[in-house]
């Protein structure tokens, strides 16, 4: 018997004396013409009450936190009766439709064009079709606790050219075209890959792992890549314990590692999507970076939710105060997996590493805003395209690495405080036996999703000390301020030093030559002495300390000629024309690296080996 029927019967035993399960939204997706990048969709309707029918499409997708308004790609919407008349159609806002006066049922015909390969939205052609449901399919306000039927149409063979499969996290349905889901939150939460897709399989701790890549490699370099797939899959499950219970009774990866690809990864509850116009062969190390970061997601933000998050409203951006946690922490974990799994050496980890601290401690925009605030800002900046200028450069950093480097003092700072015996691994444990494992009353929705406080508390109870959960949150995550990470490192033998000490530094300007001097073509940062001087984008220099200058380099070699402490005049002339002169005083250059003591000249001791050891080695047993 189907698993699907099974659930189905299953669901009808559980339910109360008269129940009724309204019957499904059916979903019918059809290719007449991929090569122009377009699919037909047909969605039924039926055992509709009696009012308008309020027809959607989503503005923003699970995984993103910003307004992609997907209706734009809508057009030729139709919809009729149960006796096939037109039915008339009204256009409340530019994401929706309603259908006023209709029966029982409606059925509504659309066309929806999309050509982008990556996370957030639809790509139809001759070669695959590559779906993300909120990019993709309308639903009804109100229905959203009906079950979906979704059926695919295979597209003529001269344009498939060899047999297209499905790769998804949808449950099967009767055929190997067709799939079902138990609402909506899981319906628009589940991507999917209909095309030429190499599936590899593989099982760790009796859970299922599919791997669906459409590639243009060969079946060994496959095979190859999928072991290392399984030592990060390994590796993370060691950092919980577990894995996670994945409804469809496995979890799927779906690859698009192809020329005409974008570069982006998204997470899903029971799958994530990978797209590169990379190769297996050319960027492998990248690539199963992404890997770890979106597998990592299976638990943290899938699962260990933030409450903002939770359900994910798609008729606006959502916004959350914890993205530090869920995506910087997950931004952590993922090159800390790839060490642990030996799939990189220690150079590379070092280099992550240096990103990191090189993003809490110089960035300018720490001092006007904390992780919470810059979590706030993702709906601006994720996937966001504003066409007027902002000082984000100066005011924003990605809660990714910001969050990454709060994942990194934390961690060490419970090694350092617990002689090993607690680490970040064992507040993550007690975000997922909290937050995560009790799971949903409802396929596809978190019963316990966290807040702010929650995650104190959980710091506070792993820590055995209340107080330093406080400190630590009020410090670093609602407050400004950067850890010190040079003692931090130096207890696993890594040392924090200035790239370029006893060098001066005028800023991280960006130049255009010209030949009325070096233009300042982007923001100047805020922490520098550039800055500080006054001068900034749009700015002409033509002068540094009575040397004339056309272009960067010639700037540069003025500038790398004096001292930190220095101070020296610049000219420049103003975007209104007005020729000035500033007196600008040299600093050295903040910048830093991290180097291990043993590539430095020094040797590591006992304790920082083992230190070194616990942290970066491998965590399965």
């Amino acid at each position: 018997m189907k698993r699907s029927i099974l659930i189905a019967l299953a669901l009808i035993a559980l339910a109360p004396p008269g129940f009724h399960a309204a019957a499904p939204v059916s979903y019918r997706v059809s290719l007449p013409e991929p090569q122009h990048h377009w699919m037909q969709v047909e969605v039924s309707f039926t055992e509709l009450a009696d009012g308008p029918l309020e027809l959607r499409m989503s503005r923003s997708s699970p995984g993103r936190y910003a307004i992609h308004d997907f209706a734009k790609n809508v057009y030729d919407v139709h919809a009729t009766g149960p006796d096939g008349r037109e039915l008339t159609i009204t256009r409340q806002d530019p994401s929706g439709w309603t259908v006023g006066e209709h029966g029982a049922s409606v059925t509504v015909r659309y066309k929806i064009y999309g050509d982008r390969v990556d996370g957030t939205y639809l790509a139809v052609d001759a070669t695959h079709v590559h779906m993300n449901m909120p990019a993709a399919i309308m639903w009804a306000r109100g229905l959203d606790d009906r079950a979906a039927t979704i059926s695919f149409l295979p597209p003529d063979a001269a344009v498939a050219g060899r047999g297209w499969t499905i790769a998804t996290q949808l449950h099967p349905g009767s055929t190997p075209l067709d799939f079902t889901a138990p609402n909506l939150q899981y319906l628009i939460d589940s991507p999917l890959e209909f095309g030429p897709v190499a599936v590899r399989q593989f099982s760790v701790d009796r859970h299922t792992f599919r791997f669906a890549a459409h590639h243009t490699g060969t079946d060994d370099e496959l095979n190859r890549y999928m072991k290392d797939v399984e030592r990060i899959v390994r590796e993370e499950g060691a950092v919980y314990g577990e894995f996670p219970s994945y409804e469809p009774g496995a979890y799927t990866f779906l690859a698009d590692y192809l020329p005409y690809s974008d570069e982006d990864g998204m997470e899903h509850r029971n799958s994530t999507v990978m797209t590169s116009s990379s190769t297996i062969r050319s960027d492998r190390t990248r690539l199963l970076e992404t890997v770890a970061h979106e597998f990592f997601h299976c638990w943290n933000v899938e699962r260990i939710r933030p409450r903002d998050l939770e359900p994910f409203d798609l008729d606006r951006e959502n916004m959350s105060d914890e993205l530090w946690l869920a995506e910087g922490f997950t931004q952590y974990y993922g090159p800390l997996v790839l060490q642990r799994a030996g799939l990189v050496d220690l150079d590379s980890t070092r280099q992550t590493l240096t990103t990191l601290v090189e993003t809490i401690v110089n960035s300018p925009g720490r001092t006007v805003r904390s992780a919470v605030e810059m979590s706030r800002m993702a709906p601006f900046t994720d996937g966001g395209r504003p066409i007027d200028r902002t000082n984000w450069s100066n005011t924003v950093i990605s809660y990714y690495p910001m969050g990454g480097a709060i994942a990194l003092a934390l961690d060490l700072t419970l090694r350092e405080r617990s002689d090993g015996r607690i680490t970040l691994d064992d507040f993550m444990r007690a975000m997922w036996r909290t937050h995560g494992k009790p799971g949903g009353s409802r396929e596809g929705y978190v019963d316990r999703p966290y807040t702010m406080s929650d995650a104190e508390a959980r710091l506070a109870e792993v820590s055995g000390d209340r107080a330093f959960a406080r400190d630590f949150f009020s410090r670093y995550i609602q407050g400004r301020e950067a850890a010190d990470y040079t003692r931090l490192l130096r207890n696993a033998g890594l040392l924090v030093r200035r790239r370029d000490g006893g060098r001066p530094w005028l800023g991280d300007v960006r130049m255009d030559s010209r030949t009325d001097g070096a233009r300042v073509s982007a923001q100047a940062p805020a922490n520098s002495p550039v800055y500080d001087a006054g001068i900034d984008e749009g700015d002409t220099i033509t002068q540094v300390a009575g040397q004339r200058t056309s272009s960067a380099e010639e700037v540069n070699t003025a500038i790398n000629r004096r001292r930190p402490g220095d101070r020296i005049s610049i000219t420049y002339v103003d975007r209104a024309g007005v020729t000035k002169t500033a007196s600008v005083t040299l600093v050295e250059n903040p910048h830093v690296e991290i180097v291990a003591v043993e590539a430095a000249g020094g040797s590591l001791t006992p304790a920082q080996r083992t230190f070194r050891e616990h942290w970066l080695g491998s965590q399965v047993r």
